[in-house]
């Protein structure tokens, strides 16, 4: 990526002075590397770089998020969406609102999460034959309800810049 000119090597020095190098640039500023930070090439000792940004960026893929158990667990935070109280996984249940007897389809948009009793009491019925109320309609989530970001400790002192933990974990005003 940075011989195409799609990526910068960014380098800081000692004073912490952020400096971008495109690969010329780069491969003179690696003559001064040790030699157990180099790659070799046929005609060329380059510096492995560290921290690079891209020149060129169209956009990140947009994923779906899988519809699965777990997803849809997670979707309603592990609480029945007929009653409003939380469980444990193994004390819930899938919920088909639209029953699939009478044609309703396992989507996002028509499975809740739901506690034993309340699935039992529902049955093969719609909510309001069963005298139950949804706490919110079911709907496809836009984002990934599962991912929980962690961030390592940098394998090198310069990444510290841009993988802070707390940077990205602060709360913003409003």
């Amino acid at each position: 990526m940075l011989f195409q000119g799609h990526a910068q090597v960014v380098h800081n020095d000692e004073a912490n002075n952020f400096f971008t190098h495109d690969f010329e640039a780069w491969k003179d500023f690696s003559s001064e590397a040790p030699d157990d930070e180099m790659i070799h090439t046929v005609k060329a000792r380059i510096r492995v770089p560290q921290v690079i940004v891209l020149m060129l960026f169209d956009r990140l893929p947009k994923k779906e998020v899988k519809f699965t158990r777990h997803n849809v667990f997670e979707r309603d935070k592990n609480t029945c969406q007929y009653c409003h109280k939380v469980f444990d996984r193994k004390d819930l249940n899938l919920d088909h609102v639209f029953p699939r007897d009478r044609g309703g389809q396992t989507t996002w948009e028509n499975v809740v999460c739901s506690c034993i009793p309340c699935n039992s009491r529902k049955a093969n019925r719609l909510p309001h034959e069963a005298g139950l109320q949804l706490i919110k309609k079911p709907k496809r989530p836009k984002w990934r309800p599962f991912i929980n970001l962690t961030f390592p400790s940098p394998h090198h002192e310069s990444w510290k810049h841009f993988i802070d933990f707390a940077y990205w974990n602060v709360e913003l005003g409003e």
